[in-house]
Formats: C-alpha cells, structure tokens, sequence
C-alpha cells in the first residue's frame, strides 16, 4: 500500500555545538541494533524528553515498523557528514539505500531523526540508463510516446505498464514493456497486476451499494457488529473509515511484520478483534484527515460481518459481478500466465502479498480492461451507488477533499477529478476520471512502490490527464 511511511520522521532542532563522533558512533549503533530486533521501545528511551512529548512511543513504532516494512533491515552504515546539527550516514537497508540523519543534544539523547533518499552530492553522474533507453513507441499517439516514455524509461528491465487512455468515453488500451533498455508496444490490457490501495475506492464502493439499498447508514457504528467493547468504548462509524477521519493509524501496532515479503497474510480475525479490544486508540479530536491502511481494511471486514457473509464475496457480486469485471480477483493464486509479475526496485521478481481482514485496504488484482469499465460507469448519472462515492464528505485543504474512497482533487484549470493509486512490493497503480467530462486515465505496473522513482506512475497518469483537460 503506497507510502507506508513519510520519509520525514522527526527534526527538533536545539541550538548547540556537534557532539564528539564517538558519541553519534555510539548512538547510531544503538538505533541500528534496536532498529533490527524490533526493540522500538529501546529506540524511544534513547529520545530525549523534548523528542518523546513530540513524537510519542505509538508512533515512533508505527513509523519504524513502517520504515521496517518497506525498506528491511539496516545492513550496514557509513559515516559521511556533519549537516547542520546532524551526523549523516549512508545506510544499506535491505532494500534501498537511505540516509539517516541522527542529531544528539548536550545529553547524548536523540533529539532529531531524519530518514531520506540518500544522495551523492559530489558528483551526480548523468544517470546512463537514461541515454541507454531506446524508445521504439512509435505507434503511439501524438505526444503521448514521448510522455510515456519519459515517465518510464529509468525503470528496470522486464518493466510493464498498462494504460487506458478514456476521452470524451472513448476507450484506448496501450501497453509497454521495457526489454533489453527498450520501451516497446506490448498487448496487456488483459493482463493481471496488483492494483495496491486503489483497493479503498472498490471498498468504499461496497459501502455505498449497502447504503443505497438502506442496509446500512453512514453514520451508523461500526460497534454495533461486535460482540465486545472497543477499547476505551470508543466508537468509530462507517464514513470516517471511508474517508480517513476516524482517527486510526497507518497500521494497526499488532501487526507481525518480520514477514516482509508477504506482511499482511497472517493477520486475521484473532488480531483485529485483540487490537480493537486491546490496543485501539483514536485521534480524532479535532477530527481530521489522516490516512489509514487500517481502517480501510477495517471498513472492508465489517461490511463482510455486517452482511454475514465474506468482504471478498460481497466485492465478488456487488463489484466485480455487477460491471462485469471478469478478470478482476481476490487472489493471485491459479492465475498463471495471466499474471504479471510483480517486481522489486531492482528488477527481481517478488512475491505477491496476501490479505486476510485488512484485504479491504489493497487487496484486489485486476487489469486496465476491467477498470475501465468500472470508469465508465462513472460516466453514468443514474448510478446512485458509484454518484455516493464521489460527493464529497470531508475538505482536507484547498487543492483537496475526499469523497467515499476517492480523492477530489483539482487540475491545473480549476476542473475537479477523482483520484486514488496503490502500491505493493512489486506494483504501482494510478487512476485519475473526470465524470463530466468523460475523460479518465488508468495506469497498472510492475514497479514497485519501493522504486526510488515510483512517482513516475502518478505523474505518468498526471501527465496524461492534463491532457485532456478543458476549461
């Protein structure tokens, strides 16, 4: 699910002079040997008391348990720098190389936290890949190969995008494939990839058809199909699940992630009824906008309990069923050559992740072909289940608001459209419609969301939603 974590942990800045590096030395190998065991606890009582206030322990490990997940272990580490109050070291993680930037006040206490890219300032080489790249689009429409091709290029080998391109409720499928450092034209509307948190709108759209049919209200709490309390008699509703507002965090903190290749598979029923029980806590007071794996995941099992029956039976009939979305799936299992394989920042192929109660959060697999058809209902007014998701029921800022599932967001003309995208260890997604307008732009990818440059997909579909974009 794209961006577990922000880059940005924490920076509370004092005004002092460096401390000695045998003292940052010290402490950088403390945060590394806690960091590998899971000893968040450990990590946080190394935080000086201004560190601890600002940033609480719950959310100290959601952050390392999201940075753990994402990126792996810390493998080794190399001094480079002193940048301003901080000591900067190139860090070999299991899955990227970052640089952690720890900052110690006059106590030797971690009073700053920076987690980041790492980049090599001396001399940044013209990347070669870039003057490598061959681009053999040729049957692509006017600016469109060079638009594809710039937003894709630097990706790896075996790379796959799948594209469909609507306007004006035209339909077109284009597919690339990058073999041998060349972007060509490939057929795969009808294949298969991992569409990651794109999930949440599908989920919210589950939600919305049990609205319409009065089985369920928005306001109505989720408490009600639960045979016991939630901790703190807290009460969370339907629509703060499906628009971020119910307070929950990123990921709920009993969730096992040793298991990386594969982390959400084993937390099941057991886990969410202890977490609800046991370890909930919400903060949403003042309410606002704060996204939540959790809680989509949430939202997707309740509805399951709600109808006594399975979420992915319900998303079975009332999505994939209803638009006729035959190559959409709850499971990568038995799907063969169907499948794109999903790969990892180097090009390596990865596992494919498995959902259990948090399938409602980015568990579906499904193609461009499908999706579309699911966009292309959108075009229809008189669906009061899918027009449901796209009212708006939140404003987060003055470029966004968030409807059931969907962001609302703003072109570059002012115009408004719906948004949401996704990512997994060896996919990234993006979706981006215009339901006046009738223009959409859907893009499916074997590019992990671990890839330093995954933001390409996003601005990829940007990219090519502005182009159809009017006044």
């Amino acid at each position: 699910m794209k961006k577990i974590f922000s880059f940005l942990l924490f920076s509370l800045l004092t005004s002092m002079f460096f401390a000695q590096s045998a003292n940052d030395k010290a402490a950088a190998d403390l945060f590394q040997t806690h960091y590998n065991s899971g000893n968040y606890d450990g990590i946080f009582n190394s935080f000086s008391p201004e560190m601890q206030n600002a940033l609480p322990l719950a959310n100290t490990k959601q952050f390392l348990s999201g940075l753990k997940l994402q990126f792996g272990k810390m493998e080794s580490k190399e001094f480079t720098s002193y940048q301003e109050t901080y000591a900067v070291y190139k860090t070999k993680f299991e899955k990227a190389v970052l640089a952690v930037n720890i900052s110690l006040d006059d106590n030797n206490k971690i009073n700053g936290l920076l987690v980041k890219p790492y980049e090599k300032k001396e001399e940044k080489k013209a990347d070669v890949k870039e003057n490598k790249t061959v681009n053999a689009l040729k049957d692509f429409p006017g600016n469109m190969s060079e638009t594809v091709f710039s937003n894709v290029k630097d990706f790896p080998n075996n790379t796959q995008v799948s594209i469909a391109f609507l306007e004006n409720g035209e339909t077109h499928f284009y597919g690339i494939i990058k073999q041998n450092d060349t972007v060509k034209s490939v057929a795969n509307q009808n294949k298969v990839f991992e569409i990651g948190s794109l999930t949440k709108a599908f989920t919210a759209t589950v939600l919305a058809s049990l609205v319409d049919e009065k089985k369920i209200n928005l306001n109505d709490n989720i408490n009600l199909y639960y045979s016991f309390p939630f901790k703190g008699n807290n009460k969370i509703n339907f629509l703060s699940l499906a628009n971020h507002t119910s307070g929950l965090p990123r990921l709920p903190d009993n969730l096992n992630l040793t298991n990386a290749d594969n982390p959400y598979k084993n937390y099941g029923q057991k886990e969410i009824e202890v977490y609800l029980k046991d370890h909930l806590q919400l903060k949403n007071n003042p309410v606002k906008y704060e996204y939540s794996n959790l809680g989509a995941g949430l939202l997707g099992y309740t509805l399951g309990v709600s109808q006594k029956t399975s979420f992915k039976n319900l998303l079975q009939k009332r999505i994939f069923d209803q638009y006729k979305m035959n190559n959409s799936y709850t499971s990568s299992e038995n799907l063969k050559d169907k499948l794109v394989s999903g790969l990892n920042a180097d090009g390596e192929k990865v596992s494919n992740w498995d959902f259990d109660v948090l399938f409602g959060g980015g568990g579906i697999l499904s193609t461009t072909e499908d999706l579309a058809k699911f966009v292309k209902a959108q075009f229809d007014n008189g669906n009061k289940e899918l027009a449901l998701t796209r009212k708006p029921t939140f404003t987060v800022s003055e470029k966004m608001k968030i409807g059931l599932g969907w962001h609302i967001l703003k072109s570059k003309n002012g115009n408004e459209f719906l948004w949401h995208n996704g990512g997994t260890a060896g996919y990234s997604s993006s979706l981006a419609f215009n339901a006046e307008n009738k223009n959409a732009v859907i893009i499916l990818s074997n590019v992990s969301a671990f890839n330093a440059k995954m933001q390409n997909i996003d601005k990829l579909c940007f990219d090519l939603m502005n182009s159809t974009d009017k006044k």
